[in-house]
């Protein structure tokens, strides 16, 4: 596999990376604030998991056919994939979904996003979210998804993590209950989530548990924060690297998350209010 990759071929939506052995980035780049359409998560999100995989699968097979190689052994199966809003900007991780694009597709929960957070809750390599901006709605339900989440500490730029649908009228599918229930455990902080709308400043998300860690982007330094956030990325990339060797790592998410996935593969059709008449961000 040549990289750097580029989906999907028609228009470049995002671009991944592969920096180190076992160790690949997605960025995204749908705009300056990454916005999530079907053409996103259909046409370049999808394939670049479905890329991710096959590769991680390859280098974990690899000393079968090379049995006289003992270093191929000892990192086989190693892997972490990190998402990471545009890079040459430090403003936004995803400002969610673009809702003109998808509100006239009834089917887009069932057929697009809620299969594509079900792979991601179930993927069979760590996955971290490196949030570089503003991480709202449909891109935060897209980073909680993820097994970690790495967020700048708003020093050099403010960030806000927020899932925003209650300020302008847009009911929540089952898929994001379902996920927020099992990605945070106290009903206190899911109500400030889900029914207050609370914007979410980087220390108020570390000291909550929503983000498992900050980068420090403070100091003189003309670097973009993205750049800090994605080191802070790949040090804990490196640290969780061993985990998936012995194959589990998905599977053991198949149970963990059993009842959430039950009802995130649910027909969303059948199950969520209509969404609002008007110009909105999900």
């Amino acid at each position: 596999m040549a990289y750097p990759l580029t989906l999907s071929a028609s228009h470049p939506l995002l671009t991944i990376t592969y920096p180190q052995h076992g160790l690949w980035i997605i960025e995204l780049h749908n705009g300056e604030d990454s916005r999530i359409t079907a053409q996103l998560i259909d046409d370049a999100l999808k394939p670049a998991l479905d890329i991710v995989e096959k590769h991680w699968l390859d280098n974990r097979l690899a000393p079968l056919a090379d049995s006289q190689n003992p270093t191929s052994k000892s990192d086989a199966g190693e892997g972490a994939l990190i998402i990471v809003g545009k890079r040459d900007q430090d403003k936004f991780f995803s400002n969610g979904f673009e809702y003109d694009s998808i509100k006239n597709d009834p089917g887009f929960f069932t057929d697009t996003a809620n299969p594509l957070y079900a792979r991601l809750l179930t993927f069979p390599i760590p996955t971290i979210a490196a949030i570089n901006g503003h991480c709202f709605a449909g891109g935060c339900m897209l980073a909680l998804c993820c097994d970690y989440r790495v967020m700048t500490d708003g020093s050099k730029r403010r960030a806000w993590l927020c899932m925003n649908e209650v300020h302008f009228g847009a009911p929540w599918p089952l898929s994001f209950t379902s996920i927020l229930n099992v990605k945070v455990s106290d009903p206190s902080l899911r109500r400030r989530i889900a029914l207050e709308g609370h914007r979410f400043t980087p220390s108020e998300a570390y000291a909550a548990g929503i983000v498992d860690r900050l980068a420090k982007c403070s100091g003189t330094s003309v670097e973009l924060g993205t750049e800090i956030v994605l080191r802070e990325a790949t040090k804990l990339a490196r640290e969780v690297l061993a985990l998936p060797k012995q194959g589990v790592w998905g599977t053991i998410k198949d149970f963990l998350y059993m009842d959430c996935l039950a009802a995130v593969r649910l027909d969303a059709r059948e199950r969520t209010p209509p969404l609002p008449k008007m110009p909105a961000k999900l």
